[in-house]
């Protein structure tokens, strides 16, 4: 039960309406038992022609009793339902500060559908937890030990039959339907993962599946996860109506043994015929307290995995060691015999680097794909951590960094940037809130010819790789900042305005450390250093001059280039 830690700590925390719906759901229990104990003696006593002045009284009292129950079960129902609202508020709000530390590598560990279905489908399943987990057993007990302790005053037969029906309606039965709905369980959410999961791919790769025909046999594979995930539902809930039903057949026959001890015991002048009908009645209403615990094992097995499945996701976050603020200045950084793995990863993606970026300087870091030099920049920017070796930002560990404090003073341009549905405008002041004439001005600068009113579609359906980049480049000017880091940032425009937006860029970034990753090799003769990357390792290092006077590495891929520019 380790995995229910987190969502037993919110309730907790929500101690005064989790007490309040235990004591109102316990009175609205006992008044319901008490209206019809009380209707069952008096049916009796009414046969006996007692005085009319009696009746009155005990019909006053059921009204009294009735009002008490229904005033009692909506406050019941009041404080439980806040109680669940809140602590599922509090649920989102953990996962969400939990998920904005690692969100910028989620999407390595999980597929976006099942991650989806984590937070969405697992979260609402936990909504049951409370409701339906974790105070119907305390109101139960108290409602069946006061109606056992009350009958074992007038037959003691009744009180045993009762607590047998306890034990076996409220903690046997469901005990054993646990076992089995765990198996059952763990299947569903499986199945609806994966189910979520193509969907998703579906949906994303629907334009691929269409040019290469392969949509009907991606069809087929949805429908054969959908008919699982119904059939594994279907499953599920006729093992819980199952539950119910054994429930359901175990009251109705401690009711009838009940009866049939209380006609014995009447026949043997031990129990007064008054009171039969009274304990039949009551052995009828208080088995409603332990219908909830037949469904008991389907929602504490939901709950149990639900919360389990986002423990995962949660168990995934970076440790927090980070106290200081990144400096206000054009930093330095320093990696000392840096190396990583990516989880899963067979062999390093970089590995015993040493590299020294100076402060304000502009490095340039090139290799040919798969050579590390993303994983370099995810470093740097603290979306990793090192396996191995240190980073030291001026002289303070890179680890030791706020991160959100490197980012807010970081221009960063990544290889894919997302665009939001809405205007240009929208898009651009993510950035900062800046006017319309600062927009307007940069968007010249980039050579973007768009209006700030101009739509952008989601994901930026309607920008060409170019025009994104350029937009991605005027978030960049817009925010500008002490440290500038770019990887691929001019991929997909031509070369004769990408030398034109690197000029932009080395003009804002005049004053800053500047870190471009890039694969191209054209336009790095204005870069201070230019670090070589093959296989995960430094190959060359220096300025543009130096290495092709080394006629080394860096060399013979810029031969190669001119040779297949000019062919």
């Amino acid at each position: 039960m380790r995995e229910l830690t987190e969502i037993i700590r919110l309730t907790l925390k929500e101690k005064k309406d989790v007490v309040l719906s235990a004591v109102f759901g316990a009175v609205a229990g006992l008044t319901s038992v008490g209206v019809f104990a009380l209707s069952g003696y008096m049916i009796s006593q009414a046969a006996l022609e007692v005085p009319l002045y009696v009746l009155t009284i005990m019909i006053a009292l059921m009204k009294l009793l009735g009002i008490l129950k229904a005033v009692t079960r909506y406050a019941e129902r009041y404080y439980s339902h806040r109680a669940t609202f809140t602590i599922l508020a509090n649920l989102r709000a953990s996962i969400f500060e939990r998920l904005e530390t690692i969100a910028p590598t989620i999407f390595q560990r999980y597929k976006s559908g099942d991650l989806l279905a984590r937070i969405v489908g697992d979260v609402e399943s936990l909504q049951n937890f409370f409701l339906r987990v974790f105070y119907p057993p305390l109101v139960m007990v108290i409602v069946f030990m006061a109606t056992i302790l009350f009958t074992l005053f007038y037959s003691m037969p009744t009180g045993i039959l009762l607590m047998v029906g306890v034990l076996l309606t409220g903690f046997l039965i469901p005990s054993m339907v646990t076992l089995k709905q765990r198996k059952i369980e763990s299947r569903v959410r499986d199945s609806r993962s994966e189910l979520s999961a193509g969907t998703t791919e579906f949906l994303y790769g629907f334009r691929e599946l269409k040019i290469h025909q392969q949509l009907s046999h991606q069809e087929e594979a949805l429908g054969g996860a959908s008919s699982t995930y119904v059939e594994e539902q279907d499953l599920e809930s006729r093992h819980s109506l199952f539950s119910h039903t054994i429930n359901l057949l175990v009251s109705l026959l401690i009711t009838w043994f009940v009866l049939v001890v209380g006609v014995y015991a009447v026949g043997e002048g031990t129990l007064d015929g008054v009171l039969l009908a009274m304990l039949v009645m009551i052995s009828l209403t208080v088995f409603d307290e332990a219908i909830p615990m037949a469904t008991l094992p389907y929602h504490l097995e939901d709950s149990r995995k639900a919360s389990k499945r986002l423990g995962e996701i949660r168990g995934a976050e970076l440790k927090e060691r980070r106290s200081e603020d990144a400096p206000d200045h054009a930093p330095s950084f320093r990696m000392e015999k840096v190396g990583f793995t990516f989880e899963g990863g067979e062999r390093p993606s970089i590995s015993g680097v040493d590299l020294y970026i100076p402060e304000g300087s502009k490095t340039a870091v090139i290799g040919a794909s798969g050579s590390g030099k993303s994983t370099l920049l995810n470093l740097l920017l603290t979306f990793h951590t090192p396996d191995e070796g240190q980073i030291l930002l001026d002289s303070h560990p890179l680890d030791a960094i706020k991160q959100e404090s490197l980012w807010q003073r970081a221009a960063v341009i990544l290889q894919e940037n997302h665009f939001f549905h809405g205007s240009i405008r929208d898009n651009l002041l993510i950035a900062g809130e800046v006017d319309d004439e600062e927009l307007e001005r940069v968007l010249s600068k980039v050579k973007l010819p768009f209006g700030l009113e101009d739509t952008v579609t989601e994901k930026g359906g309607n920008l060409s790789g170019g025009e994104k980049q350029r937009m991605a480049i005027a978030r960049a000017i817009l925010k500008g900042g002490p440290l500038w880091i770019m990887d691929e940032p001019t991929s997909s425009i031509d070369p004769m305005l990408e030398a034109e937006l690197m000029d932009v860029i080395l003009q804002e970034a005049e004053h800053s450390t500047l870190l471009l990753i890039s694969h191209r090799l054209t336009g790095l003769e204005e870069m201070d250093q230019i670090v070589v990357m093959e296989e995960g390792e430094i190959a060359e290092i220096g300025n543009y001059r130096e290495l092709m006077d080394q006629k080394g590495y860096f060399y013979h891929m810029k031969e190669i280039e001119k040779n297949v520019i000019f062919q």
